[in-house]
């Protein structure tokens, strides 16, 4: 299908939050090459699903990067591509440094080698560590407590010193707890291993896991268990759509949290859950686990209004309604 619009690299898009970006950008006209290694992608997802051109390979790869962009005519890039799972990067930090730093580094490289200067970057609420302040602002502090948020944090330490000495435009979106699916049931969550919260509520509630797991209930939040900000993942891919189009119009660097800004603990996840599905969801009261802040909710106030951001799932019921109906499809 030809298109008005450039053409877009996505780096793992093949992956959750990749692939409905990915869905977006086709939405709104652009063309779209995803390039993914598939260590937690889903080939099927990237070719049956969204049809798009899979390009099976590692961003740390320079000669495979020199070659892509020799050969495609390609505007902006949208960077997804990274170890995602905060437990893991404590125990192995080389891992994520070699991956999500230098990998991201030979992407920027070749970039700019090859004359294209806009780039939409996937970064996180991890690199604030334990906010003084919430609802989390963008000028709050930044002081990760874990190697993953210290890997996304040296990355927009980059793109901020690749603005300055070659004029590289930059979008980095913080987002908080990405949750959900499409509504349209084609397109969710599927970790291997699984840690976040809503899909493993979900799969207890399909019986595949006997019950969840509660990690801590004396932290400081009215119900004792930890508080998060779920956003929904079609409302985090629109955000990006609207971020490079900021880009491509001349926008400065700049970064965004995305976020509903209100939060939801545990407890209340659990709960909604239960409501959605009619189902009873066993819940294990167990230790508090190292590292996690007792309150994470964030403004997206200076996304609404730079780039005129609208969540349309800002409700914690619809975001699960949705991720239950990819679950049951994905699973049963």
């Amino acid at each position: 299908m030809s298109s008005s619009k450039p053409t877009v690299l996505v780096t793992g898009g093949a992956g959750y939050i990749g692939s409905h970006a990915v869905l977006a950008l086709q939405k709104a006209g652009y063309g779209v090459i995803v390039l993914d290694n598939l260590v937690y992608g889903h080939q099927e997802i990237a070719e049956d699903v969204l049809k798009v051109k899979l390009i099976v390979g590692d961003t740390s790869d320079r000669a495979l990067l020199d070659d892509l962009f020799a050969n495609h005519d390609i505007a902006a890039v949208m960077h997804f591509a990274a170890y995602a799972y905060v437990g893991e990067s404590v125990q192995t930090p080389d891992k994520y440094y070699r991956n999500n730093v230098l990998g991201t580094l030979t992407l920027l490289e070749a970039m700019l080698a090859a004359g294209i200067k806009h780039f939409v970057f996937s970064s996180t609420c991890a690199t604030y560590g334990v906010p003084e302040n919430v609802p989390i602002t963008e000028d709050e502090s930044q002081k990760p407590i874990n190697p993953y948020g210290k890997t996304k944090l040296m990355v927009e330490d980059i793109l901020e010193d690749f603005d300055t000495a070659y004029d590289f435009r930059s979008v980095r979106f913080r987002y908080f707890n990405a949750a959900g699916a499409d509504p349209s049931g084609n397109l969710g969550e599927d970790h291997t291993p699984e840690t976040h919260l809503i899909p493993l509520v979900l799969l207890t509630a399909l019986g595949k896991r006997d019950s969840i797991s509660i990690f801590g209930t004396d932290y400081p939040t009215p119900d004792g268990t930890c508080v998060r900000d779920y956003i929904h993942v079609s409302d985090l891919a629109d955000a990006h759509v609207l971020g490079l189009e900021y880009l491509l119009k001349g926008g400065e660097t700049a970064a965004f949290n995305l976020g509903n800004g209100s939060g939801f603990s545990v407890k209340e996840i659990i709960e909604a859950s239960r409501a959605v599905t009619g189902k009873e969801i066993k819940a294990i009261e167990c230790d508090r686990r190292p590292g996690d802040p007792p309150m994470l909710v964030g403004s997206a106030a200076k996304a609404k209004e730079v780039l005129g951001w609208n969540p349309r799932f800002a409700d914690v019921k619809a975001i699960i309604a949705h991720a239950w109906q990819w679950h049951q499809k994905r699973h049963e």
